[in-house]
């Protein structure tokens, strides 16, 4: 007895239905069967899942005789299963990698409810993926398993059969079946959700839900979407059979009535001069179900009032003026931006007329982000040795919090912001200005870059267009003739950055002002910043911190944080930080998974963990300064050297331990490698390499060089002489972890 049944109804979808099956047969997990019904397509899906079913044993294909719809289709496949739980995925979705073993992890801590329902994402032509927005109401509150009035909360989620397991035996002893029709999840889930002796909940993404552009039930105009009548119609009939269950009425009615909203309001489903018709019998449906006295939320009452009383050209009347109104309010805006736009321009050229501030300073870090980075160091540092200049920060509104008191914050694009780049006397930024900036005599340009270059940039990525992106090498040029100082950690930053941006610049090869603070930091400050992070005494705490990749749209999700975190026992934690081009968390918080990507400061979270995890991160340069251990996950060096190219080969002059995959990498955190005498030999001679120049002093040099003029600057003080930081694993037991069995072969570090 297999311990899921995957069940997988296929009608004309042969473009997604091998992406669909291979996404279940990968499945870590493999104690799974899949049955595939055919349900009579007349295109190949029928051959493609004999294909499959020759290829694996755990394929059983079933051919309809003839097509009777997706919900006759699942209870077809139902009949053939034997697993310990249900599982329908749609053939055009995929389950998202190791989905199936977190499942089965889930139900062996919650004792096998009858029900564990878990998190989907919606996935575009475009790679786009958008998690589900009513995730919250899957983190882990209070006991588990529970019931339905537990968590009535549960009920906001998309009401669908795939986003959820069911035991099989609970499924057969309640004889549920799914109905013939469109919407004909409404008559299952709710009713499997409120007979549910015991309820759990998944927050992590399961199942990738595709949008696709045409093809979907969704979005086929047909006069079926009456069906969604019929199925309510059943939903109720199960209520009135069962006494018991006459709690949930005014919430399934409030549910009818939204979901016979949507289903008016969509252009795309009702053909045309039927939509009377389908408001007549809404509120023919509202009379029959509404429970008096029960209330109505505010924001929905204009929306039952309009089918209460089936005011059909009321509703078309309100939508057109809706549509209308965006109309105007689009075109005036515009008009008003455009307006907007000429007055700045002439405000600027009015500006670069005026004298120079020369105790004036601008900051600005990734393009508008918030206080970070050497721009955020030496703004600090301009303040403590330079008070005679005056200094701003350019940030967009979202992020003003990060900056600290002292500076004027600036958002970008505004009056001010163009006054600032005019008149002041000093421009520092780890990107590029506005391509609009026009420099000034006496104006001088610092660039502080972004960190120790692993991978190829500047003009080294004309000759690879996946990472290049279409960046216009003449403006970069063009930006690179108006610095005057470039920063450096090392000679191997140095010599990169004056060849793939060559200009007339100085080097000024001093150290990263942002690392600074690892040799000023004292053991009260790092036990602060864990205490702020929710990191308990005792335990190990991992910062993972992947790069992003030049060939692929959408984040990545290389390892499984959570079975990490559960092989490796509750003396380990992870700090999980996206990289910023995403602009989006890498996973949700939960348990000893903590999503940190949000956090203001990435210098505060090597301060506060104990190891760095990261693939080709040049956050693995400036925390070496700290003598911490690295360990570098490199699955897929081919490909990211393939599309963005690389100065060395990592995997032959590593930080520390390297890892080709997720088993080892519990591995090396399991048997202790990750902190052992290998490790720290290969940490000691990156470090002689790359952070020579990172004493803590380097933000001093460069104000007193640039601002204050100063040739006699202080010296850089040797490796081993500096002192260290204490993290906070420093005084855990070294053995390996008992809890993880102990591999044959761990790992390759060279």
């Amino acid at each position: 007895m297999p311990r899921f049944s995957v069940i997988v109804p296929a009608y004309q979808v042969q473009a997604y239905l091998h992406e669909c099956l291979e996404s279940v047969l990968s499945q870590s997990c493999p104690d799974l069967e899949l049955i595939v019904v055919d349900d009579c397509s007349p295109d190949a899906c029928g051959a493609i899942i004999d294909e499959f079913a020759a290829r694996d044993a755990r394929v059983h294909p079933v051919h309809l005789p003839e097509n009777v719809g997706l919900g006759p289709a699942r209870n077809a496949g139902v009949s053939h299963a034997s697993g310990d739980y249900l599982l329908f995925l749609d053939s055009d979705d995929t389950l998202t990698p190791d989905a199936l073993r977190s499942i089965a992890d889930r139900l062996k801590e919650t004792g096998d409810p009858d029900v564990l329902v878990f998190d989907y994402a919606r996935t575009y032509w475009t790679g786009e993926a958008i998690r589900n927005q009513a995730a919250l109401q899957l983190t882990e509150q209070g006991p588990a398993p529970f019931r339905l009035e537990d968590r009535p909360g549960l009920l906001r989620l998309l009401m669908v059969a795939w986003n959820k397991v069911y035991r099989r035996e609970f499924v057969e002893e309640k004889g549920f079946a799914f109905p013939p029709g469109y919407y004909e999840d409404t008559p299952w889930t709710y009713p499997v959700l409120m007979t549910a002796e015991s309820i759990a909940t998944l927050d992590r993404v399961c199942v990738h839900y595709r949008q696709r552009r045409q093809g979907s039930i969704l979005r086929t105009t047909s006069e079926r979407h009456f069906d969604v009548f019929e199925q309510y119609d059943r939903l109720f009939a199960f209520l009135e059979e069962r006494p018991e269950l006459a709690r949930w009425r005014p919430v399934l009615f409030r549910r009818m009535v939204h979901h016979l909203a949507i289903v008016y309001s969509r252009r795309d489903r009702l053909p045309p001069g039927s939509r009377a018709d389908f408001m007549r019998r809404a509120r023919a449906h509202y009379r029959r179900y509404r429970t008096r006295g029960a209330p109505v939320p505010l924001r929905a009452r204009v929306q039952h009032a309009l089918i209460r009383f089936g005011l059909h050209r009321t509703y078309r009347t309100l939508q057109l003026v809706s549509a209308l109104h965006r109309g105007v309010a689009q075109t005036t805006g515009k008009l008003l931006r455009g307006l907007r736009s000429a007055a700045l321009r002439l405000h600027y050229r009015v500006q670069r007329c005026l004298p120079l501030r020369a105790d004036r300073a601008v900051f600005a870090a990734y393009d508008g982000r918030g206080h970070s980075c050497n721009p955020g160091a030496l703004e600090s540092a301009f303040r403590d040795l330079a008070p005679h200049i005056r200094t701003a920060w350019i940030a967009r509104p979202e992020h003003h919090h990060t900056i600290p008191p002292g500076p004027r914050r600036l958002v970008p694009g505004t009056a001010a912001y163009w006054t600032a780049l005019a008149r002041s006397a000093y421009l520092v930024s780890n990107t590029a200005f506005d391509h609009r900036l026009v420099k000034r005599r006496g104006q001088t340009m610092i660039q502080t870059g972004q960190g120790t270059p692993l991978g190829h940039i500047g003009l080294d990525l004309q000759e690879r267009p996946a990472a290049a992106r279409g960046r216009d090498f003449a403006r970069l040029l063009k930006g690179v003739d108006q610095w005057d100082y470039v920063l450096s950690a090392n000679r191997h930053t140095t010599l990169t950055h004056e060849r793939v941006h060559p200009g007339r610049y100085t080097t000024l090869e001093y150290g990263y002002p942002r690392n600074d603070v690892f040799r000023t930091a004292t053991e009260a400050d790092v036990a602060r910043l864990r205490a702020s992070l929710g990191i308990p005494q005792g335990t190990v705490a991992i910062l993972y911190a992947p790069t992003h990749r030049d060939y692929r749209r959408s984040q990545r999700h290389a390892l499984d944080l959570q079975r990490i975190v559960r092989r490796l026992g509750p003396r380990f934690l992870v700090l999980a930080r996206a990289h910023h081009a995403y602009g989006a968390p890498l996973t949700s918080t939960c348990g000893r998974v903590v999503d940190v990507s949000d956090h203001p400061s990435v210098e505060s979270l090597c301060l506060a963990s104990d190891a760095l995890v990261t693939d080709y991160s040049s956050l693995m340069f400036d925390y070496a300064n700290l003598d911490r251990p690295i360990v570098i996950h490199a699955d897929d060096w081919e490909a990211y050297e393939a599309a963005r190219g690389t100065y060395f080969d990592l995997r032959s002059f590593p930080p520390g331990a390297v890892a080709r995959g997720e088993d080892e990498l519990i591995d090396i955190f399991a048997t202790g490698h990750w902190r052992g005498s290998r490790s720290a030999q290969l940490r000691s001679a990156f470090r002689e390499r790359f952070c020579t120049y990172d004493d803590g002093r380097a933000a001093e040099r460069v104000v007193r060089r640039v601002v204050l003029g100063e040739s006699e600057l202080p010296p850089v003080v040797p490796l081993d002489e500096r002192r260290p930081v204490p993290s906070a694993a420093a005084s855990l037991v070294r053995e390996p972890l008992a809890t993880v069995p102990q591999p044959a072969l761990v790992v390759d570090s060279l």
